[in-house]
């Protein structure tokens, strides 16, 4: 299902405009944290190429399948802006981010989620149907943090960042024991 991404002069109108109003911030930190080589998933228009720190080796893709065409464990960084909402199986897009990245290797994302209030949760739930159509894929309601911890990622506290219905965070594989830096 495609939408308004189809349509990049005004995708990037919009992007633009939700930057300029405190989104640039959120998209800074998730490209920040990229380490090695970094997969810009769902690039898009490829705004976050640009602004990837000179260290990274950044790949972008913008799937519209579900299968990463990457062998397991090529990647030290995954980035996802925006994205999770739009993949039509969560659990099949999150099993092949866990595929494609190194054990020790990190997703960042950023991502609008399902309301944590009830009546706003409702609304999102009646919007959903038109939304999806419109956006592209988008579910407005998805919970997509639940999505990334029942995919064996575990939510680091430390960046996690919650504003409405936004969310940054950056997540590991469960079990997974890092080395400090």
């Amino acid at each position: 299902m495609r939408g308004i991404e189809q349509i990049p002069w005004l995708y990037d109108a919009i992007c633009a405009f939700v930057e300029w109003r405190g989104l640039a911030r959120w998209r800074r930190w998730i490209v920040d944290g990229g380490r090695g080589r970094t997969l810009d998933l769902g690039c898009g228009t490829g705004r976050n190429l640009p602004i990837f720190p000179t260290t990274v080796r950044a790949v972008g893709l913008d799937p519209s399948f579900e299968a990463l065409p990457f062998r397991d464990g090529c990647f030290d960084t995954v980035v996802s802006g925006l994205v999770l909402c739009s993949v039509p199986d969560p659990a099949i897009g999150l099993a092949e981010v866990r595929r494609v990245l190194r054990p020790e290797g990190t997703l960042r994302a950023l991502e609008h989620v399902r309301a944590t209030t009830a009546w706003r949760a409702r609304i999102q739930d009646a919007l959903q149907p038109a939304w999806t159509w419109l956006a592209g894929g988008c579910h407005p309601n998805r919970d997509t943090e639940r999505a990334v911890e029942a995919a064996g990622f575990a939510i680091d506290a430390d960046g996690r960042h919650a504003r409405a219905n936004l969310r940054r965070f950056a997540a590991r594989l469960r079990g997974v024991r890092t080395m400090p830096s």
